[in-house]
């Protein structure tokens, strides 16, 4: 089971959270990341954010990244939206 924990921060403060589990065994890890991703901003209103070469990164060397308010199009009202993979 795939399962990816989304969390929003302010001020150093968890405002909300949620993990997606997917229990697709065909799909790729990139795929399942992508789409788990895509169900977190959907849950938080938000629109999806843009992977920067530094992201990406940090994701691979530590299953785990932030997306602060250069990553978004859109204005955030939070300081940034961190994923973790938490299992596989």
């Amino acid at each position: 089971m795939f399962r990816l924990w989304g969390k929003v921060f302010k001020n150093n403060h968890l405002l909300k959270d949620t993990v997606i589990c997917d229990n697709d065994n065909d799909k790729s890890r990139t795929k399942k990341i992508f789409d788990a991703l895509t169900q977190i901003c959907l849950q938080f209103d938000l629109s999806e954010p843009i992977w920067f070469e530094s992201t990406i990164k940090d994701f691979q060397k530590h299953d785990k990244t932030r997306f602060t308010k250069d990553n978004f199009i859109d204005d955030i009202d939070f300081d940034y939206l961190e994923i973790q993979v938490i299992d596989e």
